[in-house]
């Protein structure tokens, strides 16, 4: 894990090729085309770019029309406001008539730093999660974002990406494939299991191998589809670990621990903890710094399993 790269500029190039070999591929922005790497497919392909100006519910109502027409959209803005803003828009024109619409939403999570609280969107897969008809995705990394955005393009129906702002540890293959729908086993364990998304994929991988070194074997599961969940692999982990620590850079009501929760109640109860931001808004600062103060990181994963192995007993 020593390259870095940010899954908005993964994006950005995916984009590109995508336009290269699907004429239908266009992309809209609400005048961040810069920050969500969109700038990229403008400048290669200015008659299937639309900026929509500060305006993104119209963004998404263009491109619910493109969608109709027969075009594969991708929308991108904040994560703060796709999710927030054009919510009505996408619930109303995308979501309930099951549009082919794709939208990307860059600066999710804490990491988008200085910025602050207000444009630090710790609740966006909850409300995404929440529609019938969106899946839902979260990607680890670069090149898992650039095979995220192929699987988009080629399924039918809404589906919501959540991006980062910095840049990330890279953990998965250059060419490594995504199938919506399914998780995928890092590592094995037997004693829990971390379950993340996002880039707390990467911290969940680093504290298994701090507690590997005092005789705890911990399983590593990414999800990157956190809509549909793979509840198959959950189960599996639930049964043969019997203890789960969940990790993502989002609020702990409504996203990923909770998807997992739900699925655990139902199918197979084991005790879990869960790692994500408190019920509480971010702030400005570094977004390491706020990762430390929230709790968002691998010595934080690590006291989860301590935690969490008392309670398996």
């Amino acid at each position: 894990m020593s390259a870095m790269i940010a899954t908005r500029d993964a994006y950005g190039q995916a984009l590109v090729e995508l336009g290269r070999s699907d004429s239908r591929i266009v992309a809209l922005d609400a005048d961040l085309s810069g920050s969500t790497k969109t700038a990229q497919f403008a400048k290669e392909f200015p008659d299937r770019f639309f900026n929509a100006g500060i305006a993104e519910a119209n963004m998404v109502g263009m491109a619910a029309g493109l969608a109709a027409g027969g075009m594969i959209p991708f929308a991108s803005t904040f994560a703060v406001f796709a999710a927030g803003r054009a919510f009505e828009q996408i619930r109303q024109s995308v979501a309930y008539p099951r549009l082919n619409v794709k939208i990307v939403a860059t600066h999710g999570g804490i990491t988008v730093g200085e910025d602050g609280g207000s444009h630090q969107s710790v609740e966006d897969l909850a409300i995404m999660r929440a529609l019938p008809n969106m899946t839902v995705l979260c990607p680890a990394d670069g090149p898992e974002t650039a095979a995220a955005i192929r699987a988009a393009a080629a399924f039918d129906g809404p589906v919501f990406v959540r991006l980062g702002r910095g840049k990330v540890p890279v953990i998965f293959a250059e060419a490594c494939p995504f199938a919506i729908g399914r998780g995928v086993t890092l590592r094995a364990g037997g004693d829990l299991t971390f379950m993340g998304t996002g880039l707390m994929t990467a911290a969940a991988l680093a504290a298994a191998a701090s507690l590997a070194g005092e005789g705890i074997d911990a399983r590593v599961l990414h999800f990157g589809t956190i809509k549909p969940l793979d509840r198959d692999l959950v189960l599996q982990a639930g049964r043969e670990t019997g203890a789960v620590v969940t990790a993502e850079e989002h609020s702990i009501i409504g996203g990923l621990g909770s998807a997992v929760c739900e699925v655990l109640a139902e199918g197979c109860p084991v005790p879990v903890e869960r790692i994500g931001m408190p019920d509480v808004f971010g702030q400005s600062g570094p977004a390491d710094a706020l990762l430390e103060h929230y709790g968002l990181t691998s010595t934080h994963l690590v006291a989860a399993a301590r935690r969490v192995l008392g309670r398996k007993g």
